[in-house]
């Protein structure tokens, strides 16, 4: 079952999801919307190894936008911390950016129930693209989960910025 946009609100202000900031004018029918942080990581090494960690850079993204090259792949965030112990989060890209050939989260769309902390984007532009920190790039959806609750303690908890690969501690 899928909240709608005034169950998020309620939830956020019982403190069963938290939103942080929360902007009543970045809900949705049934999602809330999501900004991208002021930085982007990038993978600098010729090969990436999945069981090793991999050298990245941190890239600001300045206030007039940067421009994602097409067929790159690159790791953002939300500016805000997201997560809830009573409902799990789903991540989607917003329709009017996906249109524009920027593909976020192809995969890995569901979040852990119990995960808290700023969701990185998987950034993954078909044509070349201009981003700005602060724009409406996402959106989170909450849904009620059946069944016992193990929250999650996994390897990403309380992620701040875009966070790289950690595959290898599997």
């Amino acid at each position: 079952m899928i909240l709608t946009g005034s169950e998020i609100s309620a939830n956020v202000e019982q403190g069963r999801i938290n939103i942080s900031p929360f902007r009543s004018e970045q809900l949705n029918p049934n999602s809330y919307d999501l900004r991208l942080g002021k930085t982007l990581l990038v993978y600098t090494g010729e090969h990436l190894d999945s069981l090793q960690p991999n050298p990245y850079e941190l890239v600001p993204i300045p206030e007039e936008g940067t421009v994602l090259q097409k067929g790159a792949f690159y790791l953002g965030a939300s500016e805000e911390i997201v997560g809830s112990d009573y409902f799990v989060p789903m991540l989607h890209c917003k329709s009017g950016i996906a249109r524009l050939g920027l593909f976020i989260h192809i995969t890995s769309d569901l979040i852990d129930i119990g995960s808290h902390g700023n969701l990185t984007f998987q950034l993954h532009p078909t044509l070349n693209i201009r981003v700005y920190p602060g724009m409406r790039l996402g959106q989170v959806s909450f849904w009620k989960p059946l069944g016992d609750i193990t929250l999650y303690e996994g390897k990403y908890q309380n992620s701040k910025g875009p966070i790289a690969s950690k595959n290898y501690f599997s």
